[in-house]
């Protein structure tokens, strides 16, 4: 951080502060005067208790000194360096492959960091303070790129990336935050945590996900006992299509006395309608080719709301019209 420090020309941080998470970053970042009033020369608040230094005045946020200004020319440098066909390449062999995932991320840990405000306006100042953040390891998409290259401009940079979380560079002062203690993510990389929280953070922050998309912190636990009842009372859409999923259509489908639309030699059209959400149609259909002891397996094929005939919805399974789904041989 000294050295980010000095490459952006400027007296190293008297104090170099450690914090539990975002959350608490952002928290203190707000009282030191970030948000609306990010670099401006005179946002300088009184002096604040920081912990283990005591009271004192931060300064003004030196982010674009430390961040913004490094990274310009080191993208000018490669740019000049690398050319109009070389630059997009390099781009797609480093940064390239991070920038999405890492970026929704970020922006999970942003909108978790504005929900612990106790108001509407705490939530965006804290919303607001997180873009003075530096993101350490979640930099690491153009940093890679950067640090493929050898420039020197985000050598600072690159280094606490290794080795930190996000951090806040005032005047006078570093905050910065631990890397998180628990990951947690599916076969895809998604956030998914069935008994704890999908990621968190030494100081309790956490982010609870179940394949990705946000979930209340009990949800875990609540999944293990569910009916089709609870399923049909959950009044967040995008909560019961994930109890569904888990749950299994078919065993829903069978549990809460749904009656069949359509039957033909394809197979039967089930239909189950949900308040405020699209109904779950699915085709049942049987494998036409016996299993080891003789049995015949049954799958469950989920086809869109429209679908009004078996055939129609095994069809479309195969990307085909109805009316040009003809197999001449079933395996």
């Amino acid at each position: 951080m000294r050295l980010a420090y000095r490459i952006g020309g400027l007296a190293e941080p008297e104090h170099i502060v450690w914090v539990g998470s975002p959350a608490e970053g952002a928290r203190i970042a707000v009282r030191l005067g970030t948000g609306g009033k990010r670099g401006a020369p005179d946002a300088k608040p009184s002096d604040v208790e920081l912990p283990g230094v005591g009271a004192l005045d931060a300064g003004r946020s030196v982010r674009d000194e430390v961040r913004t200004r490094p990274w310009e020319r080191a993208r000018a440098d490669a740019h000049a360096r690398l050319g109009l066909t070389d630059w997009p390449l390099a781009w797609s062999l480093t940064a390239g492959a991070l920038w999405d995932p890492v970026n929704r991320l970020v922006t999970r840990i942003r909108v978790a960091v504005a929900a612990t405000g106790k108001s509407e306006s705490a939530g965006a100042e804290l919303r607001a303070s997180t873009l003075d953040a530096v993101l350490g390891q979640h930099d690491a998409p153009w940093l890679s790129l950067f640090a493929a290259l050898g420039s020197p401009e985000v050598e600072g940079l690159v280094q606490v990336a290794e080795s930190a979380g996000w951090w806040w560079p005032f005047e006078r002062v570093a905050l910065v935050c631990e890397r998180p203690a628990e990951l947690r993510r599916d076969d895809s990389g998604r956030l998914h945590g069935v008994e704890g929280p999908a990621l968190s953070f030494p100081d309790g922050f956490a982010l609870h996900a179940w394949h990705g998309m946000p979930v209340p912190e009990d949800f875990g636990a609540s999944i293990a006992g569910l009916t089709p009842q609870r399923i049909r009372a959950e009044e967040n859409a995008e909560l019961r299509r994930v109890m569904l999923e888990h749950f299994g259509y078919d065993r829903y489908l069978a549990e809460s006395g749904a009656t069949p639309l359509h039957r033909d030699e394809t197979g039967v059209l089930w239909r189950v309608d949900l308040s405020d959400d699209e109904p779950v149609v699915m085709v049942e259909v049987v494998n036409s080719t016996a299993e080891p002891d003789g049995t015949f397996r049954t799958y469950w094929l989920r086809v869109p709301p429209t679908t009004r005939t078996a055939r129609e919805g095994v069809a479309w399974t195969f990307g085909v019209p109805e009316a040009d789904y003809h197999p001449a041989k079933e395996t």
